[in-house]
């Protein structure tokens, strides 16, 4: 796999490791229709066409208005660095929240049937292992807001995931781990002075974790609110949600530390 130690999620292009006149990789992307039950859901999924070896796949799960140019972007510098990555769908295709209210509605359908978007998030995971160029027992996930949420879920599931990576996502759970249950390694990258998730929220979810013998970290980025990684959150923090340069860098580094280790070829 390309070692590429890039800076991802800031919105800033890829620095390969590589000499800057080599070609860069032949990345390949589609939208990809799949069903959950009747549902008809639509992905995007992305790799590096001119490679045929099996190679790790992540999956990427979208914040409360749904897919979007966000988190496409993210699977194509995925894909650049060697992975192959799918952006599911939760929500079913064409649909996307314009406002606000209409995001809580639809996030708060999932967050509100904790089973049923454990159930949603594994339709996606399936469709990623079964690709062929996936080499499906090394397979990771990462979530934004609503979406970072969703990869803890499919975590405490016991989903055949080697790690999960949430990005300023909601830590509680009705639904909580359970010893011996969950086999991925899970980092969360949180903002320190998130007032969606406070600080009991936090400390709750480290409680979980401890308890149910899940190797975990927990990182906490100082001085960043919520939506850190997200440069369409503004710039204002005041607001709850903002976009922080600094706290987008460091998580992203923090991602590829985690990535390095749990997809390696050997546990």
């Amino acid at each position: 796999m390309r070692q590429t130690l890039a800076v991802l999620l800031t919105g800033a292009a890829l620095a390969a490791a590589s000499p800057p006149s080599e070609a860069g990789p032949e990345i390949t992307t589609s939208a990809l229709e799949y069903r959950h039950g009747e549902v008809l859901l639509q992905g995007y999924i992305a790799y590096d066409g001119a490679e045929t070896a099996k190679r790790p796949g992540v999956l990427i799960v979208h914040a409360w208005r749904g897919q979007d140019d966000f988190v496409r972007e993210k699977a194509r510098e995925l894909a650049s660095m060697g992975y192959v990555a799918f952006a599911l769908d939760m929500y079913g295709k064409g649909v996307y929240a314009q406002t606000n209210q209409e995001a809580a509605a639809l996030a708060g359908k999932y967050k509100g049937d904790r089973a049923l978007l454990r159930a949603r998030a594994r339709a996606g995971l399936e469709v990623l292992r079964a690709h062929a160029l996936v080499d499906p027992d090394r397979v990771a996930a990462i979530g934004f807001c609503f979406g970072g949420t969703t990869v803890l879920e499919l975590a405490r599931d016991g989903a055949p995931l080697r790690g999960v990576v949430s990005f300023h996502g909601g830590l509680e759970t009705p639904m909580p781990a359970r010893k011996g249950q969950v086999e991925a390694k899970v980092l969360v990258l949180h903002g320190g002075d998130d007032p969606l998730v406070p600080p009991s929220e936090v400390e709750a979810f480290w409680k979980e974790m401890r308890e149910a013998r899940v190797d975990h970290q927990i990182v906490i980025l100082s001085g960043a609110v919520h939506s850190f990684t997200e440069p369409a959150a503004g710039d204002d923090p005041s607001k709850g949600a903002a976009y922080d340069a600094t706290a987008a860098r460091r998580a992203a580094e923090a991602m590829v530390r985690f990535f390095g280790e749990v997809l390696a070829s050997g546990r």
